[in-house]
């Protein structure tokens, strides 16, 4: 079996790696419950070029640290330079316990629903959808949740024929997608429907305060989530020092010119109350309601049809991606040992098994709003300690050779931090319950790398015994 991984990722392949990891579900549903927030779509404009401003300072942070660290793993890699073993193991088992696993779950469910839209799926098991575990109902909308396992267990063995293949099909469905986007931003803002002065319009029957404009940007962070995950395969990108900075740079630029594109034509297309009455319904998509208002029924197919190809896309990525740092840790003693095997195609075959069953777990444990509620909340930690390590690393290693320094340095990852500790704040306060699911999953590590460390020391302890007979 093959001992490394393969460098066969490009400039180019970084980018879409990038763009396909972040353009999931949130374009399409997310502007619904800042409408809702806000009341004024002015100010939902506002709240998604915030966001973008605080995404493209993360990614810029994070931008300095991949160029000056760049490896397999990721952050994992990353933190054991910035902080210390033990803090890079937490992150490593908080990406497999609940961020991107459940990123995986929430876009595969994405998938199914949107399936169900089209073709309306058989109910299944309903006898069972008021079984409660634990105060999770695993039987409820089975036949949803179904359809997201499979989907997610179709993906992960596409993803063990090899990295390049995976890449190349996001790709393929990257251009595909982002094609379809470009057509609805035509036809919607040429249509007689359109007013693009009503996208722009500041005026609200209710006033604009800090906790709405927040909550409105957290909205909009789930469907920006997703671009720090090309540095999980740094050990299969080409002159990775140089092409994950760039890759990172580019990709996240691209999709908050696509995102600001959008949500113009939404707004210009929809009045605020109809968005507030989508978000109402729980079961509407902003999206599949703006283009049905120019297309008629055809629209709500073809864009039922694209979330669908879209939610694909990205379930794909997060898959082909975040099983990298488990692999990183395994091979080091601080994850299950088999995980660091790779198969005939230089891929962590095992580890995208693992990541694959607890996705499929997580799927069974809540919806959709759920599960995007507690990656946020942890994700962020995450997204803080990243920035922050710039200035540990400007510390720590000033000599040392930069491809890329952050632009704004101390501003911009400065902000970044303080940025994440209110959202860390404030989720705490506004979704108690999530916060606390998070937390508890995340802190399972501390004796989860105990576990791992004892496990490592008898290892080692054996390994010299046995040289020394």
């Amino acid at each position: 079996m093959p001992s490394s991984l393969n460098r066969a990722l490009g400039l180019r392949y970084a980018v879409v790696v990038v763009i396909a990891n972040i353009i999931g579900s949130g374009i399409y549903k997310k502007v619904a419950v800042m409408a809702a927030e806000l009341h004024s779509s002015g100010w939902v404009l506002v709240a998604w070029l915030l966001g973008g401003i605080i995404t493209i300072f993360g990614a810029l942070s994070n931008a300095e640290v991949a160029g000056l660290l760049a490896e397999t793993g990721g952050e994992y890699v990353y933190y054991k330079k910035i902080y210390n073993r033990f803090f890079a193991f937490i992150f490593g088992w908080s990406l497999f316990a609940l961020i991107q696993t459940a990123a995986i779950s929430s876009l595969a469910y994405v998938f199914a629903q949107s399936l169900n839209h089209i073709v309306v799926l058989p109910d299944i098991l309903t006898s069972l959808s008021d079984y409660s575990l634990a105060g999770f109902h695993p039987f409820q909308n089975f036949n949803i949740k179904l359809v997201a396992i499979l989907l997610i267990i179709l993906l992960t063995w596409i993803n063990a024929l090899g990295v390049k293949t995976g890449a190349g099909m996001s790709q393929a469905i990257l251009i595909l997608i982002i094609s379809a986007i470009l057509v609805i931003v035509v036809f919607g803002l040429s249509s007689r429907q359109a007013s693009i002065s009503q996208a722009f319009d500041f005026s609200s029957g209710q006033a604009v305060n800090f906790g709405s404009m927040f909550a409105a940007m957290v909205a909009a962070f789930w469907a920006y989530q997703g671009w720090a995950s090309i540095g999980y395969i740094g050990g299969e990108v080409k002159d990775a020092k140089k092409n994950i900075p760039k890759g990172i740079a580019i990709g996240v630029a691209i999709v908050i010119a696509l995102y600001f594109l959008v949500n113009i034509t939404y707004l210009s297309v929809l009045s605020i109350p109809s968005l507030e009455a989508v978000n109402a319904s729980g079961n509407k998509i902003a999206a599949v309601e703006a283009v049905r208002s120019f297309w008629n029924s055809g629209g709500a197919l073809f864009i039922s049809v694209i979330i669908l190809i879209t939610t694909l896309g990205c379930t794909h990525a997060s898959i082909l991606a975040s099983a990298r740092p488990y692999y990183a840790m395994a091979r080091e003693g601080m994850f299950f040992r088999s995980v660091a095997r790779l198969n005939q195609h230089q891929v962590p075959v095992n580890s995208l098994l693992f990541q694959g069953i607890w996705a499929c777990v997580l799927v069974l444990s809540g919806s959709f709003d759920e599960l995007t509620n507690r990656i946020i909340f942890a994700v962020f930690i995450y997204y803080g300690a990243t920035a922050f390590g710039v200035f540990v690393l400007r510390y720590k290693m000033p000599d040392a050779p930069r491809p890329y320094k952050v632009w704004g340095y101390p501003f911009v990852p400065a902000i970044v931090v303080l940025f994440c500790i209110a959202l860390f704040i404030s989720t705490i306060q506004t979704s108690p319950r999530d916060a606390a699911i998070g937390l508890v999953l995340i802190l399972s590590g501390i004796p989860m790398y105990l576990w791992f460390k004892n496990q490592k020391t008898s290892n080692e302890n054996n390994n010299q015994g046995n040289t020394g007979t």
